[in-house]
């Protein structure tokens, strides 16, 4: 069963998560470990993310600098079906729409249809880095609805070239990203919700949250979409805190605020392990309050946070 229709029957609140691919040159050990240790729990299904490629300079001897485009956590395909193959669980790999080629993507479209994978969430993906503004890849996609467009097409036996191919048997469904506290480039909140709005008409089944840690932010953002006519499930995307560095880090790259009472707890702590225990204790309080609401379903953001995780599901589930 994929993601949408799960989603669309009555359960339970579901609890599912996020995976990183290795990075690059690193064995795939540590991504299996962190899943291990959260199978207990019975997630519903992994999402899996993708990573654009970055612009380094490598020393070529004599004073000369090689310009290369090399990914740092590559893989998602790989990691995807290697997940499916050993939990026999529902994988969820990202396309994203930076450092991409329309081509790219048809081509990955095509590897995730012969292992069988047909979940996706949609994403534009990050500017590079160091840039102001997002600038699409040349014979890429400059937005996330184009990319929607390019995945429908697909599914109607479509190819970028103008060429038809045979129809899959069972088409892509997908996801897409939601910003309780707005996208930070978009002017305004009416204006992010408006785009995620075509998104929905455009076939997004789903709705999975950028990181909050104030609920309200979530039951507000659901109420306004509810007003817009958006009535797709809404997945709350939740994170842990782990380290010192996360006060600053993560409202500075992700554009979100810390509730009040989380902020007082944060500038007691004097090291990584005060963090990790904010973070539990603030992860429990979040998930059993939206698990009280019936959300569809938490989603957690796992990076270096599996044992947090655990311990937040072992409370909650």
């Amino acid at each position: 069963m994929n993601v949408s229709h799960f989603l669309s029957e009555p359960h339970t609140t579901a609890f599912s998560f996020e995976v990183l691919p290795p990075l690059r040159g690193k064995r795939i050990d540590s991504v299996m470990g962190a899943i291990e240790r959260l199978m207990p729990f019975a997630p519903s299904y992994i999402n899996i993310t993708t990573h654009r490629a970055e612009t380094i300079y490598h020393e070529a001897g004599g004073g000369l600098y090689e310009r290369l485009s090399v990914k740092s956590r590559p893989g998602t395909v790989a990691v995807a079906a290697a997940i499916k193959e050993r939990f026999h669980l529902t994988v969820v790999p990202h396309l994203i729409c930076s450092g991409f080629t329309k081509s790219d993507i048809e081509n990955e479209l095509i590897d995730l249809s012969f292992l069988g994978i047909t979940d996706l969430v949609l994403l534009r993906g990050d500017r590079m880095r160091g840039e102001n503004r997002f600038t699409p890849t040349p014979g890429g996609h400059e937005h996330a609805i184009d990319l929607i467009g390019q995945v429908n097409d697909f599914n109607e036996g479509r190819l970028i070239d103008g060429s038809l191919c045979e129809k899959l048997d069972e088409p892509f469904t997908f996801g897409v990203a939601g910003y309780p506290e707005k996208h930070d480039e978009a002017m305004n909140l009416d204006t992010d919700i408006a785009y995620l709005k075509q998104k929905v008409e455009a076939g997004a089944q789903y709705i999975v949250t950028q990181m909050f840690f104030d609920n309200e932010r979530y039951f507000r953002f659901v109420e306004r979409l509810r007003a817009e006519g958006i009535n797709v499930p809404v997945i709350p995307g939740l994170k842990p805190l782990t380290t010192l560095g996360h006060r600053s880090m993560l409202p500075k790259t992700f554009h979100i605020d810390f509730p009040a009472d989380l902020v007082k707890e944060l500038q007691r702590c004097t090291s990584n392990d005060d963090v990790k225990a904010v973070g539990v204790e603030w992860g429990i309080y979040q998930a059993r309050e939206l698990k009280k609401a019936q959300v569809p379903s938490i989603h957690f953001y796992s990076m270096n946070a599996a044992a947090s995780i655990e311990k937040i599901v072992k409370a909650v589930y």
